[in-house]
């Protein structure tokens, strides 16, 4: 699906509308009252629904923000539900001119992509995510304001550790599926090396059972309740961890190399994550991609998503870039948030 069209016309509209059928913050991260119709005025609801379908169940999904509420509400099938429950449902990959400076700056972007790549391998993955963050915030909320019940904050820990060596040990079993995905890279896009990084991670990569590196956790968190406090947060846990990723060929970090090339290591990750998801292809949203490519990298993109047989959305501004598709794609020209078929 190859949406092209001026800047401003609509067409990164179209592909974050996309991006809210899985957990999370959508494609820009934008607050729920930043994403309604401007002309509505502040914090107006919005809507998105689909039909999603995967050649033997049919299934309709709607998520947004309802008038008078600040949460996100999901509907599947008409019942409520749950966003982490999308991600049985649908995952979907993400390219943004914004993630050009993912390898060179902090690790919450590169943590984000991360989970994104393993939702789609495990989706129950989301509701760990979820489940740890929650308790995380609320001992957090409990140690800023001094004072709490020592019972209480145990039982927070607990669900940290418990839901935080889950969190953990999808990362790595993950990534290394995609780093061997990864290291055959595709053509004339590089072949990458990823690792995932965190103190959580080293002790399950120690080979300690995960019920012996839960109570290791949850005797580190209660043992940090002080430096905790003082720093307004938890210092330990998988919310610290990083995603490292290094050009094979090079042998040299990502972040060190030029962009096109980092450009080019990051349509290779996504690439060998669809390979890797297999029957379950993720929606790829590919948002002003193909402009920093050259034509032999264009032309392997263009075969490659082809061949894939997952859903592919793209967009630009010049129409001429996707002509390597001929007709293997669908064409769309959007101009002033209208939509036709070019």
């Amino acid at each position: 699906m190859v949406l092209t069209g001026p800047n401003g016309a609509g067409k990164t509209n179209l592909l974050e509308a996309l991006s809210f059928l899985v957990p999370g913050r959508g494609m820009r991260r934008a607050g729920l009252g930043e994403i309604g119709c401007h002309a509505a005025g502040p914090g107006a609801p919005w809507a998105v629904s689909a039909t999603v379908e995967d050649g033997i169940d049919r299934v309709e999904v709607g998520t947004g923000r309802e008038a008078g509420h600040e949460r996100r509400a999901v509907r599947i099938d008409g019942q409520p539900a749950k966003p982490g429950d999308l991600a049985g449902l649908v995952s979907a990959l993400w390219l943004t001119p914004a993630m050009d400076r993912l390898f060179t700056e902090g690790t919450g972007g590169r943590r984000r992509f991360l989970d994104r790549l393993v939702f789609g391998i495990e989706p129950r993955h989301a509701a760990q995510a979820s489940a740890y963050e929650h308790a995380m915030r609320e001992r957090t909320r409990l140690l800023k304001a001094g004072g709490a019940d020592p019972s209480w904050l145990a039982a927070l820990e607990e669900g940290m550790a418990r839901h935080g060596i889950a969190v953990a040990a999808a990362r790595l079993a993950a990534v290394a599926r995609l780093d061997e995905a990864c290291r055959q890279g595709l053509g004339p896009f590089p072949a990458a090396r990823l690792a995932v990084v965190g103190e959580v991670e080293g002790w399950l990569a120690e080979g300690s059972p995960p019920p012996q590196v839960e109570d290791r956790l949850r005797g580190a968190l209660r043992a940090l309740r002080g430096r905790d406090e003082a720093a307004g947060g938890a210092t330990l846990g998988p919310h610290r961890s990083d995603l490292l990723v290094r050009h094979a060929a090079k042998d040299l970090a990502v972040g060190q190399c030029s962009t096109g090339e980092q450009k080019a290591v990051l349509v290779s990750i996504v690439l060998a994550q669809a390979r890797v998801q297999g029957a379950r292809p993720p929606l790829l949203l590919l948002d002003e991609v193909v402009a920093h490519l050259d034509v032999a990298r264009r032309t392997a993109l263009f075969d490659e998503l082809c061949a894939l047989g997952a859903q592919s959305w793209m967009t630009g501004t010049d129409a001429m870039l996707f002509d390597g598709f001929g007709d293997r794609a669908q064409f769309f020209r959007v101009t002033d948030a209208t939509v036709t078929q070019a």
